[in-house]
Formats: structure tokens, sequence, C-alpha cells
């Protein structure tokens, strides 16, 4: 077999900006209503489709291996919300999942009902069926699924484009009936105020920026009234209820600033108060505490602390703050939760997440605090759902890339730890078959770069292996269990994450040193990290392929013009491969609020040039590039599928070997990808398969192994 790639056509279009003329062939690709642009994306699918049939036995083997780890028939461990335990159920054959309650049997019972995934649950009430909501559509997310502080009502919001915008409804848990109330191209989340019948809910400008938050009356037949506005367009909303129950909340926050407003939750009309005035450069989140019979609130700030503090005040006198937990160098305070006798601080230290108990005392006063400690060198650890304030029990979740997620309730008081839950692996999955390792690597500054290092114990090295990276927007790539990466595993694969700068692992600062002007340090870092793994024999370049997705695109897409011959393939998903084009333009969605994180080169030249320099696509240049796979969708509003659209279209008139690149759309999908879980799984095996086909080509090339990597496009 031999295919011919598809070949965008060429219309050049003048960029001026700063003295630079830039001349842009493939910017006509921006227009989706064009049939042109359409019928060349599904050209793009076509041609990819037909240089990786030869895959198609392994893709579904992967699928295969996925589905039958996977305990398809299942339920969550339930979570209680006043006199009800709440739970998520999925069946075998169903895409999405099934949301369920059912009656506390006794009201001092903490213990969740640990039931069998056949059992019929006394008093068994369904709030929503997902499938049934997906019903007839070719994309289905819920954003939000929130049930009012008495248990009566359902308020829950379905977005069936994948352009995150999303439509409310309502249901009446206690007789069925869909409220005929209904709010669409809304933002995901929705907050109930504890008279059970108003909501808080954001809308989104042409620009996708939450920017106003609304109160609604659920049944008043009267207009939502417009609680806030956000004007200024580096900021975003978002709304939600304290713990307590005590307050609504609502944050405006850009990249390095916040500002935080309150009302109390049981009046629907009170006017919201600004905790503290916003200051550029000032980032503080609250949490509502009551200490010793007084509100309070905890305010984690990072004003003259780098990786941020805890300090609590007074609700009538934010400002009036003691602190209680100073800054550290080496510790990043990631957030504080309040309970009625206890608070619990998240923290990140030596690049993992950790959690701590902090007791109140009956007089206000403080106990000694105890972190919860793990097993594992790489366990991870988070909270997860804790909606009561006055449970006994705090809900953590976690795990490591070889122990599945584990779910315990912790007690507050002794500290004993119930194991609930361990993710169910079927088959004959066995921990002790793999191993985990964390290395250090220096970059060229002489930085320490944590990599985290997951391989089946008995293979042989050098090994095909998988350079994974994002770093960028502070966002931490921690341990976590993943069933469908055990078919690439098993078939010798070494799992490797480069944790960048640009991320959040190694504190603030790691952060700030791989944004803006040192952006290049993530480049860098991943660039060593790979280096490593040659040099120490863990791999080979013509067996190593990096992966990443958004800004972990552009992660690869740099390192693609960097070092092509350090890599064999390079997978791509959702990439931001076009940044400056992006940043130059205010009107697209999301442009105005990333300046803080990249730079806004439309009013600063050195940003201009600086962002210019390491553009995936603006770099591309005529020579030899590995084999290349982007996948996007057409209805993402956070990275444009024009962005990856141009850059194979590049890469395909400007390279000088024969290795394919290639264009996957999906034509009804957003910025996560196409819905429903067999249907991930079916992208995931698609994509395990190119890379083990691109780094092991011996094993996987298959029998059209020449066309797939050798003369498609020479």
């Amino acid at each position: 077999m031999s295919a011919t790639p598809p070949v965008a056509k060429r219309l050049d279009s003048r960029r001026v900006f700063h003295g630079d003329v830039f001349v842009d062939p493939y910017e006509w690709l921006r227009n989706k209503s064009d049939p042109e642009v359409i019928a060349h994306l599904q050209a793009e699918n076509d041609y990819a489709d037909r240089m990786t049939a030869h895959l198609e036995p392994l893709r579904q083997q992967i699928f295969d291996e996925i589905k039958a780890r996977t305990k398809e028939t299942d339920l969550s461990v339930p979570t209680r919300r006043g006199e009800w335990w709440y739970y998520v159920r999925t069946f075998e054959g169903k895409q999405y999942g099934v949301q369920c309650r059912c009656p506390v049997a006794q009201p001092s019972d903490w213990h969740p009902p640990l039931f069998d995934e056949h059992t019929e649950i006394p008093g068994e009430q369904v709030l929503l069926d997902e499938n049934i909501e997906a019903d007839g559509h070719d994309f289905f997310a819920l954003g939000a699924a929130s049930v009012s502080p008495d248990g009566n009502v359902l308020a829950y919001s379905v977005d069936v484009v994948g352009n995150e915008r999303y439509t409310l409804r309502f249901k009446d848990l206690r007789t069925g009936h869909q409220y005929p109330d209904e709010i669409a191209g809304i933002g995901a989340g929705v907050t109930w105020a504890t008279d059970n019948r108003t909501v808080y809910y954001t809308t989104l400008d042409a620009a996708w920026r939450p920017d106003t938050v609304w109160r609604y009356r659920l049944g008043s037949g009267e207009p939502a009234e417009q609680v806030y506005h956000e004007r200024d367009e580096r900021f975003w909303l978002a709304v939600g209820r304290t713990r307590s129950d005590a307050y609504v909340v609502i944050v405006s926050a850009s990249a390095i600033t916040s500002e935080v407003r309150y009302a109390k939750a049981s009046d629907p009309r009170a006017p919201f108060t600004t905790v503290l005035p916003r200051r550029d450069g000032v980032e503080y989140f609250v949490e509502h505490a009551v200490i010793g019979g007084e509100d309070r609130f905890l305010i984690l700030h990072n004003d003259g602390a780098v990786n941020f503090t805890l300090a609590e005040a007074p609700v009538s006198n934010p400002a009036e703050q003691r602190t209680l937990i100073p800054h550290r160098d080496d510790v990043r305070l990631d957030g504080v939760d309040a309970f009625a006798g206890h608070l619990v601080v998240s923290y990140r230290r030596a690049a993992l997440p950790r959690i701590q108990l902090w007791p109140i005392g009956p007089d206000g006063g403080y106990g000694v605090a105890e972190e919860l400690s793990f097993e594992s060198e790489l366990m991870s650890a988070g909270l997860g759902p804790n909606p009561s304030w006055n449970s006994p029990k705090l809900r953590i979740a976690t795990g490591s890339f070889l122990t599945p997620t584990r779910i315990y309730d912790v007690d507050l008081v002794s500290g004993e730890r119930t194991l609930l839950r361990e993710q169910p692996v079927l088959g004959e999955y066995r921990p002790e078959d793999y191993t985990e390792r964390r290395d250090w690597v220096r970059g060229t500054d002489g930085a320490r770069i944590p990599v985290s290092i997951v391989y089946r114990s008995d293979i042989e090295f050098p090994s095909p292996a998988i350079l994974y990276g994002y770093g960028a927007y502070e966002i931490c790539e921690d341990p976590r269990f993943s069933i469908s990466r055990l078919s690439l595993l098993d078939r010798g694969m070494v799992f490797v994450i480069a944790h960048v700068r640009g991320g959040g692992e190694m504190g603030r600062l790691w952060y700030e040193h791989g944004k803006l002007l040192k952006k290049k340090n993530t480049f860098s870092d991943f660039v060593a990290v790979a280096t490593y793994l040659v040099e120490s024999g863990l791999t080979r370049p013509q067996n190593l392929v990096a992966m990443g997705g958004s800004a972990g695109g552009l992660l690869v897409g740099a390192v693609a013009n960097m070092v092509p011959d350090l890599f064999a393939g390079i997978l791509a998903q959702v990439p931001f491969v076009d940044p400056l084009t992006t940043l130059l333009d205010p009107s697209l969605p999301l442009t105005i609020t990333e300046w803080e994180e990249w730079g806004n080169p439309l009013s600063d030249s050195d940003v201009y040039w600086y962002v210019k320099s390491y553009s995936p696509y603006e770099n591309v240049t005529a020579k030899k590039y590995p084999p290349i796979l982007a996948m996007t969708s057409l209805h993402d509003t956070r990275v444009y599928y024009v962005e990856p659209a141009k850059w194979i279209a590049a890469l395909r008139h400007h390279k000088t070997d024969g290795n394919p690149v290639l264009l996957k759309t999906q034509m009804a999908a957003g910025h996560g990808g196409i819905s429903g879980r067999y249907e991930r799984w079916k992208e995931i095996a698609f994509q395990y398969a190119w890379l083990l086909a691109a780094a092991d080509r011996e094993h996987y090339g298959g029998a059209q192994e020449d066309d797939f990597y050798g003369r498609a496009e020479g």
C-alpha cells in the first residue's frame, strides 16, 4: 500500500508586527465554516487511517486489554451529603455513568455502605442517567450535578457539542419531573444557596472567559439577576459555597492576581463583600472556619511569600491577620480545608503532594499537626469528596504509578485509616512485576529536574521508551495509576515523565522559571532528560518517542525543531503549536488571560521575538523530522484545531525525509477529546499503537512498515 498525503494549498497571508513581516501560507485553514477546510481535515483523517491501517490488529489488542482489565459494571464509594449516600454506577456496554443515591440508615453512621455492584440497594434512587442524556448526540459532557442542600432538587449542566458551553437544567428528586426552567450557554458549574431555591452560575464572554456571575431563583418566573461582572479581561470568575455552608464565594483571578468576594449563603439577596482588594501580583484564597466560636477566614496568600503562607483573620476584619504557617523555601502550600474540628492542609514537598491534619481545640487553639505518611516513595495523595462540615471522617485518595487508586476514610480524631476500596484491575496484574523510581537530572543551567520512570522489571535495556512532558500553568504531573498504560509496559515500553520547569512540582519558582521570557527552560529541561535516558543506557534515539498535550504539545513541537534526531516519533495531542498567532489576536478565546503566562507580544517586542524564536509552527525548516502524529478536535475552544492543521501542513511542505506526519481530527469533540469511555479507549489504543510502532519498528511496523516509516512522503 502507498498513500499520497493531502497537500494544503498555500495562500499567503501577511502579518506585520514590530517591524517583522511573517507570511503565513496556511492561515486560511482557520475558517471551519469553509467546506474546503472541512474537506481538507477529512482528507487528513483518511490519510491517517490509511497510513495506520496495518496497526489495526494491535489497536484491537490494546482496546481488548483495557476492556478486559476494567471492571465495567461497578459503583464508586458512596459519599455522604445530608441524609443520603451519593455514588456513581457504571454498567457493561454503557458509555457513561449513572448518578445515584440511597438513604443513610442511621444519622450517626459515617461509614459508607460498600455495596456489591450487583446488590439491590434499599431505597436507591437514580438521579441522572448520563446515557439517556447523551442519547442522540455525538458528544456528551456532564458539567455539574449538584443537589440542593435539602436534597430535593438536582441542578445539572450538559455540553453536547464540545465547546464547553453548557445548558443548565433542574430535576425534582421527589417526583422525578423536570422543571421547565432551562438556561443555555453557561459555564460548567452551579452553586446552590442554602434557601434551596437559588443557584449561582457563570456565563462566558465571546473569548470563552467566565466573566459574569448570575443568581437565579428556581420557579420564580423572574430572569436571572447579574451579581458581579468582571471587566478586566485578564481575570476569570468562579463561584462556590464554603464547606460550612455559611457563605457563597466568588473568586476573580488572573494567572498572578486574585480577589475574593463573599455573601451569606442563607440570604439569596445578600450583597457580596470583598475580602481583600486585589493587588497586582498577589494571589489569595479563602476558607471559612469557626475557631473558638468565632467566624474566621483562613487566608492562603503569597504576599511576600513566593511559596505561600497561611494566615487567619476575623471575617469582620480580614486585614487583621495572624500567621499560622510561615513561608518555607522547600514547601509549597497548595490549599487549606476547614472542618468543624480540624484543618486539612495540602502542600508539596520534594516534588510530591502531601496532606497534614491539624486539630482545632475547643478553646480556639490548635493541636499538633500530623502529616499522613505512605509506604511508597512515589505515592501521591489528595483529598476526595468531603462535602460535610461535621463529618468525623476525611476522605482521601492515594496511588502511585504501580499502586491502583486507594480510597481511605481517615478518622479526624484518632488518625486511623480505613481502606474503603482499591481500584480493581482485572486479570493477573501484580505490582511486584514492575518498577517505579525517581531519578534526578541536571539541566543545562544546573537545575535538578525530577524524573519519574516506570517499567516492567524483567525487561532489558536499552528499551523503547515514551518521554512525556507538560510544563505550564504550574500544573503538576503527579504519580497516578493507569490501566491503559499497562498495555505499553507489558510490551517492554518504559514510561517516563520529565517534571520540567513551568510545572509546579518543585514549588512556585519552578513554575516561574518556565514561563514568560524563561519559557525555553521547559524545552531545555525536556531535552536534558531525553539525553540522560540515552546516555544512561535506558533507551536509544531510535527507540525514544515524545508525547505531550496542549501546552505539552507546544513542548514536544518545539523540541521537534530543536533536536529531531533525538526522537523516533512525536505524538502531539491538541497541541498549542502556533502560539504567536494566537497571542497576537485578543479576539481569540483565552488570549488576553494567557498573556500573564506567555507574555503580550502585541505591546512588547521582546516577547514577540522570544515567542517567535520557539514557536513550533514558525520554526519548521528544511530538515529531517521523525514521524509525527498530531491529534486535535474541531470544537476545541482552548487550542483551535487550526494550529496543528497548519503545523502538519508546514512540516509536510518543508521536511526533507520520508517519515510521515499525520493529523487526526475528532469532528465532534472539544479540548478533552472524544466522549464516552469505550470511544476514549479506542482513541487511546490508536495513539498507543502508533507510539509502539514508532518506538519499536522491528516488532510493530508490520507488513506496511516501508510505507509507514520510509517512503510514504519521500
